[in-house]
């Protein structure tokens, strides 16, 4: 028996119903090469309501009723196992760095120094030699590294995680050796990904960019083209969303790319805007950090001279090697602790969806050891003791 859950997806030959628990003969998320069963549900009962039925509480966004007979959700690891509020997600994200920490900030470390490493030297190698065409080279430069680097770390911190939600740690070691096999495959589907947003970008804005390069043409076509442009936006924006959990999908439940990617589809039917504000959100707490933490450095560089200054005053495109090397060190700072925050929300959004869908909490239970609620299965709930009033 191992520590890593088997996360699969229901073994049944159609994709699961949004709104119904996986069959009694789907491959549970548990620890072994023979997983326990799942007691079936209602069919056709919402998963809010089955896990109010399983767990004596209410549903997501009502108040859990005080009283003997509302059990506390048990709670292995860093969430507890029912659906969770966007507050739970976020508080998850910062448990697993905080609970974790020697694993999780040690891998953030390792790939921040590597990737602060590698601008630098691209910094160094083009500054002062292409102009105000230099942010732009340096951005493309990076990005190779950047991308490489994660593919990587998300794979190892996606094992982390999923360990972490059961009350298990993993060594960094471990993390490769589980992680490992999937590196192909998740490079593969980030690229992928990665590529589909500013495609769908590039093919709505190519109408544009032709039509100005035969020479002087209308305004108003010129303004409509934009406005396709523009349109394409929203799109790339959704099919980001839309297949945002393929990457937790592929890891966890040891898919293929083209079925992660169906697995983040089906998931994320009926909660993108959910999804988005979550994703979002924590992408923009991490912008904060990040700034908190340049800030204070960039302007350490101004006091001490660092910084090239242009004819109006203002931090040049070409700043110098100090001025660089210290971004650097505020660079790894910040990754350090961005990095495992931002993967770890999104593994434990992907948790959440199928806790919602696919009962996935009742497994998780089993997977943690957890004993049974007064000798019941974990699919059924005994006759609730009347709540204190």
């Amino acid at each position: 028996m191992t520590d890593t859950p088997g996360w699969a997806s229901p073994s049944s030959s159609e994709p699961p119903r949004d709104d119904a628990r996986p069959p009694a003969d789907a491959t549970a998320a548990a620890p072994g090469p023979s997983a326990p069963q799942s007691a079936p549900g209602p069919a056709g009962a919402p998963r809010q309501q089955q896990w109010g039925q399983q767990w004596g509480q209410q549903p997501p966004g009502g108040h859990r009723p005080y009283g003997w007979g509302a059990p506390q959700s048990p709670k292995p690891g860093v969430i507890p196992l029912r659906p969770l509020s966007i507050g739970e997600l976020l508080d998850g994200g910062v448990t697993t760095v905080r609970k974790h920490w020697r694993t999780v900030l040690a891998l953030s470390l390792g790939f921040a120094v590597v990737a602060q490493a590698g601008s630098v030297l691209v910094d160094l190698l083009i500054t002062g030699k292409t102009g105000k065409a230099t942010p732009t080279l340096r951005l493309l430069a990076g990005l190779p590294l950047e991308l490489l680097l994660n593919v990587v770390v998300t794979a190892l911190l996606t094992i982390v995680v999923s360990r972490a939600v059961l009350g298990r740690s993993a060594t960094a070691k471990e993390a490769w050796r589980d992680a490992r096999p999937r590196m192909v495959q998740l490079l593969g589907l980030t690229l992928l990904t990665a590529l589909l947003g500013p495609g769908v970008m590039a093919l709505g804005f190519t109408p544009l960019f032709g039509y100005s390069a035969g020479g002087t043409g209308s305004p108003a076509i010129t303004g409509l083209l934009f406005l396709v442009g523009l349109l394409s936006m929203p799109v790339a924006a959704w099919l980001w969303i839309r297949f945002s959990l393929a990457a937790p999908a592929l890891m966890l439940e040891k898919q293929g790319v083209l079925t992660a990617l169906s697995r983040s589809r089906r998931l994320v039917r009926g909660a993108w805007w959910r999804v988005l504000w979550i994703t979002v959100l924590t992408h923009v707490l991490a912008f904060v950090v990040v700034m908190v933490i340049a800030v204070p450095f960039q302007i350490l560089g101004l006091v001490l001279g660092f910084e090239n200054l242009d004819g109006q005053g203002l931090p040049s495109t070409d700043p110098g090697t100090a001025m660089v090397l210290l971004m650097a060190v505020a660079g790894i700072i910040a990754g350090t602790f961005t990095t495992p925050f931002i993967a770890a929300v999104g593994v434990l959004l992907y948790i959440d969806q199928r806790i919602r869908r696919e009962a996935l909490d009742i497994e998780l239970a089993r997977a943690a050891g957890l004993p049974e609620q007064d000798g019941a299965a974990w699919g059924e709930q005994s006759a609730p003791t009347p709540a204190r009033r």
